[in-house]
């Protein structure tokens, strides 16, 4: 897999990046094969598994890597650039650990994240397509087992095909739950029926529960619509993680670019024999894509980074609410211009030949069809617009777009009294948690 202008690597990086290259390189190698077969990449999940990519953020004391988000995010980049389906696979594991890592109750935390440094891994279930936006999956007790029955559907359940747990979001007929269930107990069914035009081998279809049963450590929390919202980083780094990927494809344009045309000898529209490598239109395609795939992994790095240096200060006790925010708009704002960037290199892409780049066995096309999809996750034009009130008004997004940890009193206590026929209000506020988590 070629990699681009390697001399800007930072060499904290380097010995990961070596770590991890034969991996990525495997990965890539089968990338179009599996987009054409819509082959479900398996043996890709089991090689990050076994490499210890799906723990670089466990912390050494619990068995994993330990690393940086800044070094997270570059390989995440170079996964991205191998194949961009994976990070997207994997980004409930990788959100589900830095959960962890905020979490007070190290019991837990041990736990769970040991399970996941000896190779486990976590999906999502936790979005639904309902036309009411309620969560309607519940979770009721079992008198016999003195344990949980889970029942109910979900959607856009990203990775959960692949996962050895499934993160579900339920409703026990008071609050809202958050568990854990083994992607192979008896009563789950999971299908790879997700029917999006691009990240076709995620699987974030159907996942059925069917009278699952659930142990009490399964449940990692419960919540209440009057509950306040605490300071977190998951928001920043779940869209972290969509750009990471984005400009993964951006790189993957650009190898592929020249790849296209460094094996031409003919340029498209000149008859006879010509050199494409050395026409000066061409050039410019190139260098273009060049400028895209680097302005978009240096935005990256530089959210990256500013990721960090919130999580340090907030191990450290001096992470203030203004610091989240800040963080939360920095990267809503770099949302607004990777977006534009990678969609503009995949589609630029088809300029560098004729016909020819537009055939099946190439499937450039996948690009595009995937950085769109990706985009479409979370609506950047909320994005864009949570920044303009912020820079108008000082409205914090998550003033302007409240999850369900902020509902007003009112709504609480109607809640409290009809919790399965909450307000409309309260449904939309627990539909933006699910789009901050679940895809």
């Amino acid at each position: 897999m070629t990699t681009t202008h390697a001399s800007l690597e930072k060499a904290s990086d380097a010995p990961l990046l070596e770590r991890f290259a034969s991996v990525f390189e495997r990965i890539a190698a089968g990338a179009v094969e599996r987009e054409q077969k819509r082959e479900l990449a398996g043996d890709a999940v089991r090689w990050l598994k076994e490499s210890g990519f799906t723990a670089l953020r466990v912390p050494r004391q619990y068995g994993g890597s330990g690393a940086t988000l800044p070094q997270f995010f570059t390989l995440l980049t170079r996964l991205g650039e191998a194949d961009s389906n994976l990070p997207q696979i994997l980004r409930l594991n990788f959100g589900f650990i830095e959960l962890r890592l905020e979490s007070d109750d190290e019991a837990a935390r041990a736990r769970w994240l040991s399970r996941i440094a000896q190779g486990e891994t976590v999906g999502a279930a936790i979005s639904e397509r309902t036309g009411s936006t309620h969560n309607t999956v519940t979770v009721t007790p079992d008198d016999a087992s003195g344990q949980w029955r889970l029942n109910g559907e979900k959607y856009y359940s990203t990775g959960a095909l692949y996962a050895d747990w499934i993160n579900v979001t339920a409703h026990d007929g008071e609050q809202d739950v958050h568990l854990l269930v083994r992607g192979d107990a008896p009563g789950v069914t999971r299908l790879d029926d997700w029917d999006g035009f691009g990240q076709r081998l995620t699987a974030s279809g159907t996942t059925r529960f069917e009278n699952v049963l659930v142990a009490e450590d399964q449940i990692l929390y419960r919540f209440n619509a009057s509950a306040p919202r605490r300071n977190t980083l998951v928001t920043s780094f779940y869209q972290a993680v969509h750009l990471a990927t984005l400009a993964g494809i951006a790189r993957a344009v650009l190898r592929d670019g020249v790849a296209f045309v460094q094996g031409r000898t003919r340029t498209f529209g000149v008859p006879g024999r010509s050199s494409p490598r050395d026409s000066p239109l061409v050039h410019r395609v190139v260098g273009r894509l060049a400028s895209l795939a680097y302005s978009a992994e240096s935005i990256v790095d530089s959210v990256a980074a500013a990721l960090e240096n919130v999580h340090r200060a907030r191990v450290e006790g001096r992470a203030s609410s203004e610091d989240y925010v800040a963080l939360d708009i920095q990267v809503y704002k770099a949302q607004q211009i990777v977006i534009e960037q990678v969609l503009e290199a995949s589609t630029l892409l088809f300029e560098v030949g004729g016909a020819s780049a537009t055939s099946e066995a190439r499937r450039l096309d996948r690009h595009w069809r995937n950085a769109r999809v990706i985009a479409s996750h979370n609506p950047a034009i909320q994005r864009e617009a949570a920044v303009g009130a912020f820079h108008l008004n000082g409205t914090a997004p998550n003033e302007r777009f409240s999850l369900p940890h902020t509902a007003g009193a009112a709504e609480a206590a109607q809640a409290k009294t009809n919790p399965r026929d909450a307000s409309g209000a309260r449904a939309a506020r627990f539909d933006a948690a699910l789009a901050e988590s679940g895809r």
